[in-house]
């Protein structure tokens, strides 16, 4: 039985004593601290001691920010399930735009901890219902939004103002692959030091559940392919004309990225007055639209087409130039009436079919999430899956109504989440809105109907499986589509943003910890041991063991003393210094699970170029 934390302000016998999130506590009560940590290892019990602590030692309120209202609630059952304070549970509210203005100015006055989303202390703050001063914390939730005009910046600036000397937790399991992103956040939460743990670390070992990842790659159905063929005819020769013109750029692949990029190009030339760029405006908007129908043909199937193309033409009486002209061209209209008299056949909704069907004919007590990017895409997923024994779906969208497509209340998402807490659902069909933060009941399978190409969402998603026991991940891949590239990125970038982590820190410098557990003194465990020294314990348990055995020989060829660095015998020399997988001296690939291939339902442990 493991040990539990013991402090004057937290609730005997609820958070567990692991030694990671010590080592965070004690680096986040040493100054502002952007916190990094996998998804499903326990941000929120490090936000919970630090609030305590913080709340002890300094007096003053506390607030904590989270991006929706769904985090907020989330938040505040946590916050007083954890906290023990002397004013009771009541002193920690939340607060949401359905509370008026002068309700909200008492609430402020009263409470002493604040649980709301950004957009209400920015504006609480800006309106003078509130102030800053006597913030003893403020916590920022999926803090990766701090940037640019986001909400969440905002307060950051607003709280450097009004409270230099306060201290800022702001966590994420996903600050982007972009150092100069990641660089804008700490800047923006005046950001002193950085607390990052990838997957693998020796400390998070113990905790972390296994996690099998797969990718399952399908077949487009050739009815699909030919759909498709007359918009890919189309789209090509509208940028083999924009790259004559010089606009758009890259090569290879027509991607939403260059199609973005050439639109830039467009407008600075608009803004030049050249003739040739407002026709080209127009071409560049019809090829971004058909490239967006290219893929919901080839990616996501029949239902979502429709829907895409009910929903353009409904509303065509007050669309652009490019939209009407899109709407009217033959080739549009051959296509909506080929997909009116279709059925459902993507090879995709058959595979999600079949993996809900057996994961609940072997584990009838499952909890699986689907994630999709489009929400007609979640309607039709709901749909199909409504009729497979003991399957009991249950959408979850956004609160926003988007062309015809309608959003859900607050009261109707929490109501969603708390039936699929219950059982009372056991499938969660969800958009991005269900990828942050949202703490729901341990996934046994997670589906992604398409990858993603962004690392922050892909970590978001595969964090809701994998939190207590193992589970299992499966990324839906259809063959020879954008697919490929999305999936082949996400990958690629999350590589990339552990490495850009350790760059902004040694640029950042920050306050290192000069003795290691020097702020876990008001800390315990039950057992009565001192929080610091079952840290430092740990810390010599859990140490990697590194080999001390040596090659006899290393034979090193060269090519000369000028040998480019991407040369074979410097490529092969890396390879063998460092083990696959590191990306820095304090970073050791995990050897526990591999990431697999399945092909029409074949797994191979390793995947041929």
């Amino acid at each position: 039985m493991s040990n539990k934390i013991c402090h004057d302000m937290l609730v005997s016998n609820t958070l567990e004593a692991r030694a990671y999130q010590l080592s965070a506590v004690d680096h986040c009560l040493s100054g502002s601290t952007l916190l990094v940590l996998p998804t499903g290892m326990g941000k929120t019990p490090i936000e919970v001691m630090v609030l305590a602590e913080r709340l002890k030692i300094k007096g003053g309120r506390a607030i904590m920010v989270a991006p929706t209202n769904g985090l907020v609630n989330q938040h505040l059952a946590d916050l007083r399930r954890f906290l023990k304070l002397d004013s009771g549970p009541d002193s920690i509210v939340c607060l949401t735009g359905s509370t008026s203005p002068k309700k909200r100015e008492k609430i402020w006055s009263s409470a002493k901890i604040i649980v709301a989303t950004p957009q209400i202390v920015r504006n609480d703050v800006q309106n003078g219902l509130t102030n800053l001063n006597d913030i003893a914390l403020l916590i920022i939730d999926e803090a990766h939004r701090a940037t640019g005009n986001h909400a969440m910046a905002q307060v950051g600036d607003l709280f450097s103002e009004q409270n230099p000397e306060g201290i800022i937790l702001a966590a994420t399991a996903s600050p982007g692959h972009i150092e100069s992103d990641i660089m804008e956040v700490c800047n923006r939460l005046k950001i002193a030091n950085i607390h990052a743990r990838p997957p693998g670390d020796a400390l998070l070992e113990p905790y972390a559940s296994g996690l099998d990842i797969n990718d399952v790659v399908v077949e487009v159905p050739q009815v699909l392919r030919d759909l498709a063929k007359p918009l890919e005819v189309w789209i090509e020769r509208i940028v083999d004309r924009l790259r004559r013109q010089g606009y758009y750029s890259r090569q290879g692949h027509i991607t939403a990225g260059g199609l973005q990029e050439a639109r830039n190009r467009i407008s600075i030339a608009i803004g030049r007055q050249e003739s040739i760029a407002y026709r080209a405006a127009v071409e560049n908007a019809i090829a971004m639209r058909l490239n967006h129908i290219i893929s919901y043909i080839l990616c996501q199937g029949v239902a979502a087409t429709r829907e895409a193309l009910d929903r353009l033409d409904e509303k065509k009486e007050d669309i652009k130039t490019s939209a009407k002209e899109f709407v009217k061209d033959p080739r549009i209209k051959q296509l909506r009436d080929s997909i009116n008299s279709m059925e459902e056949c993507h090879s995709k909704v058959t595979m999600v079919r079949r993996m809900v069907r057996k994961q609940l004919k072997e584990s009838p007590d499952s909890r699986i999430i689907i994630f999709a990017n489009f929400r007609d895409t979640v309607d039709e997923i709901e749909r199909v899956l409504g009729d497979i024994e003991l399957a009991i779906p249950q959408r979850f969208v956004g609160q926003a109504n988007r062309d015809g497509s309608a959003g859900m209340s607050q009261k109707e998402q929490l109501e969603g989440l708390n039936a699929f807490r219950a059982g009372k659902a056991n499938i969660l069909v969800a958009t991005s809105v269900g990828e942050e933060g949202l703490d729901v009941p341990n996934a046994d399978l997670v589906i992604f109907y398409e990858p993603v190409g962004s690392e922050i969402r892909t970590i978001q998603r595969r964090g809701r499986t994998g939190r207590q026991r193992e589970g299992t991940v499966y990324v839906l891949i259809a063959r020879e589509t954008r697919d490929e590239g999305a999936r082949a990125s996400a990958k690629r970038r999350e590589e990339i943003m552990h490495r850009s982590i350790q760059q902004v820190r040694r640029k950042r410098g920050g306050s290192p910890i000069r003795t290691e557990g020097a702020h876990l003194d008001s800390f315990m465990l039950d057992n009565g041991d001192k929080a610091a020294d079952f840290l430092e314990q740990e810390n010599i348990r859990l140490a990697p063991e590194l080999s001390d055995k040596v090659p006899s020989t290393v034979v090193i060829e060269q090519e000369g003393e000028n040998a480019p660095i991407n040369s074979p015998n410097k490529k092969k020399i890396a390879e063998q210094l460092r083990p696959r997988g590191q990306i820095g001296l304090d970073s050791f690939p995990s050897e526990s699970k591999s990431s697999r291939l399945i092909e029409n339902g074949r797994k191979t442990d390793e995947v041929e170029d």
